[in-house]
């Protein structure tokens, strides 16, 4: 068959990805209606075309797909750290608030001598009970009793003894109240301990 010889078909190369360059061809342009050669190619060409978009849909999915994912992924990634600045600023603020409550133990300790002495009256007294009131709204717990079962965590026992009246070691006298602050010990309670007798 020579050049000039019409073979009666016609082949068009459609794939998307050029074999030779490896570089993405731009689609053909549509032809225009009733230029085509036959009903054949109109057919052929609109079955192809819907594979190429149902391909495109599907990559469009996919991408759509991961892009959620990575989105998930962020804003878990963001939630938790959110969480965690918020429990950092909450530990910091915590120690700050202890820190200040610590340095006012040794006031606390003054104004329970002066009520043991009796010196406890008049404006003096309106103002120790207004800065105790302040001290326990912002979380300061004392403890420290006599008859407290001894829990060495909590109390620290500076003389020993026995007594016929405990079963367990227990404090019978408190030297110095101990202080805590949102479970954390500032001073642990002074204190004398008895063991039973044997």
């Amino acid at each position: 068959m020579t050049e000039s010889q019409d073979p009666g078909y016609s082949f068009q190369d459609k794939r998307r990805i050029d074999p030779e360059t490896f570089e993405v061809r731009e689609p053909p342009a549509a032809p225009a209606p009733g230029s085509g050669d036959s009903d054949a190619d109109d057919e052929f060409a609109g079955i192809v075309e819907g594979l190429v978009v149902e391909e495109e849909l599907a990559d469009v999915d996919s991408k759509v797909a991961e892009l959620t994912a990575d989105l998930q992924r962020v804003h878990a990634e963001y939630a938790n750290y959110r969480k965690r600045v918020d429990r950092d600023r909450e530990a910091n603020r915590d120690a700050a608030v202890g820190g200040s409550l610590a340095e006012l133990l040794p006031v606390l300790d003054d104004i329970g001598r002066a009520r043991e002495h009796g010196d406890l009256d008049g404006a003096f007294k309106a103002v120790a009970e207004a800065l105790e009131a302040a001290v326990t709204r912002q979380g300061l717990e004392r403890f420290g009793a006599a008859g407290d079962e001894f829990d060495p965590t909590v109390h620290e026992a500076i003389t020993h003894t026995h007594s016929p009246d405990v079963t367990v070691t227990t404090c019978v006298s408190v030297f110095q109240p101990g202080y805590r602050f949102k479970g954390r010990i500032l001073r642990p309670a002074i204190v004398a301990v008895a063991d039973p007798e044997q």
